[in-house]
């Protein structure tokens, strides 16, 4: 094929992508339909947070763009549709407004009965209106009335007392008939007479309440309930036991192969539990903002210009002697740092030394010096470098604490520029909580299978929400920094701890190792929870003691 073959090839199966509306058409298109992402995400076979991105500004391609444009020119003809009911339906009750009341709200006229017989007649002599008490003219159902609202005195309300009452002690089982004021009819005419009724006519309801009125209420009536005893929805099943349940069965009660498959999966069904997590959540988790080119990786097996100050520190000297160390091993370490200051949108820049402690990010400082090497690693690891370098809020907050008044141990550091956004420490607190729970069931149950798949899910999510082809659907570089800059966080000031209650700190290493001498057990509490910490090994440093048997 020669280069002019393959280009008429090449142009023959090009084909223009479906167009899609705009990203913020896309969102109230679903929204009209009162539809969640959920329900779209089902019916096209993706999770909610991929939804989440195409309405945020990215954009799907392939098979899924074509189902997904099918869908949003649907919702469009679907909202136009309805709104168009509602425009003829809002005539056609415009028009029954201008024709007047159906048949079955029409007012009787005055002075006929439901049968249409009239019920009226004039009165010889004028007698005392049952309602006012005044004369009146004429009398309906036998009872002397004014037919005229305006000539009859209930509209003084301090008027009507006795002759409304007397005339209901009179004929008690009789129904009282209520001419219609000329012109009224329908609903409005009903409520106009129930208020000219006034004092007695809410006295003759009160007095009809009884076993009649509470049996109405009781079967159709609306009940006021109290918000402390609202309908709560019911807790969902626990998503982690039934894939594990699900995995167990499918692999016949076979544990390796179970546990293989549910890490296989771990990364989709990690963001399938933070979806469930976020629903009633105040903020959207965004899954491919703009980034800064401070987080983008230089080369394609690089890195990014962010420092995670990772810890990889050894004592320098110890005390004369033999020593015991112990080295511990910090639990779930990626799962605690999960709760830690996460921007909520897109990065902002500033310059300027100041730190605003509700907005988190990334930050370029000049660092304080560190005079403490030889009993404490430094809080920014081990930097050979001089000079300012990027780090991450978990780092900078550290810093600041560490050079407070409590503390002092170093001078703060100097601020150059950052970019941030708004924050907040509870993004992930629910879905860290559900993988936690899980965990500490895992445990008290000695279920391995759970724990190795607990343990897979938080790990692999953390490790992949940066740039990696596994997970497609959470793309936030800063997050997974500032994630993992927390867990080492969290082991300096476990160290930190370990030295203040007078242990000898041997050793800072990653997220999770931390070596010790002495009763550690007095500081730190021995167990498998995240709040614990486990033994990992024993060893000797230093001389060798001496036996007198020569051993």
């Amino acid at each position: 094929m020669t280069d002019f073959e393959a280009i008429d090839a090449l142009l023959a199966g090009a084909r223009q992508e479906v167009p899609l509306p705009p990203v913020e058409e896309r969102r109230a298109l679903r929204e009209g339909l009162n539809l969640s992402r959920t329900q779209v995400a089902q019916a096209l076979s993706v999770s909610p947070s991929t939804v989440g991105g195409w309405e945020s500004g990215r954009d799907p391609g392939g098979e899924v763009r074509a189902k997904y444009a099918y869908f949003l020119d649907g919702a469009r003809t679907r909202l136009a549709a309805i709104t168009g009911e509602e425009a003829a339906a809002t005539e056609t009750d415009a028009a029954d407004a201008t024709d007047g009341p159906e048949e079955a709200d029409t007012v009787q006229p005055p002075g006929q009965d439901e049968d249409g017989q009239d019920d009226m007649e004039a009165l010889a002599v004028p007698q005392p209106c049952v309602l006012c008490g005044q004369p009146a003219a004429h009398q309906v159902a036998g009872f002397p009335q004014h037919l005229d609202p305006a000539a009859c005195g209930t509209a003084d309300s301090g008027r009507m007392t006795e002759p409304a009452e007397t005339a209901e002690a009179v004929a008690p089982q009789r129904p009282r008939h209520r001419p219609a004021q000329p012109g009224q009819e329908g609903a409005a005419g009903r409520e106009d007479a129930a208020r000219r009724e006034g004092t007695a006519g809410r006295k003759s309801a009160v007095g009809r309440d009884g076993a009649a009125g509470r049996k109405s209420a009781a079967g159709g009536g609306l009940k006021v309930v109290p918000v402390g005893r609202r309908v709560r929805e019911a807790d969902t099943p626990d998503p982690v036991a039934r894939a594990v349940a699900d995995a167990l069965a499918e692999h016949s009660g076979d544990v390796e192969a179970a546990t293989a498959a549910l890490v296989k999966r771990a990364i989709p069904d990690a963001m399938a539990l933070l979806d469930a997590s976020r629903k009633g959540g105040r903020y959207d988790v965004v899954a491919h903002p703009w980034l800064p080119e401070i987080l983008r990786k230089q080369t394609a097996r690089g890195a990014d210009q962010i420092w995670e100050a990772r810890p990889k520190w050894t004592r320098p000297e110890l005390p004369a002697g033999r020593h015991e160390v112990t080295a511990l091993d910090i639990n779930g370490a990626y799962l605690s740092a999960l709760k830690t200051h996460l921007p909520l949108g897109q990065l902002e820049h500033s310059t300027g030394d100041h730190h605003d402690r509700r907005r988190a990010g990334v930050h370029l400082i000049t660092p304080p010096a560190w005079d403490h090497g030889a009993v404490l690693p430094n809080p920014i690891g081990n930097r050979d470098e001089p000079g300012p370098l990027w780090v991450t809020e978990p780092t900078l907050r550290l810093l600041l604490r560490l050079s407070g008044p409590k503390y002092g141990l170093c001078d703060p550091p100097v601020i150059h520029e950052s970019w941030t956004s708004g924050a907040t420490e509870s993004l992930l607190e629910k879905f860290r909580t559900a993988l936690k729970d899980a965990r500490d069931r895992a445990i008290a149950e000695d279920d391995e299978v759970t724990l190795e798949y607990v343990k897979a899910m938080y790990s692999k999510f953390v490790s992949t929400m940066g740039e990696s082809n596994y997970n497609r659907e959470l793309y936030r570089t800063d997050w997974m920094h500032l994630i993992r800059s927390q867990a080492f966080t969290n082991l300096w000031w476990k160290a930190h701890r370990a030295y203040d209650q007078g242990l000898l700190v041997v050793r800072v290493m990653g997220t999770d190792e931390l070596h010790v001498t002495g009763d550690w057990r007095a500081v730190f509490p021995e167990g498998r929870g995240v709040a614990e910490v486990k033994l990992k090994d024993t060893y000797a440093v230093g001389g060798e003691p001496d036996h007198p048997d020569g051993g």
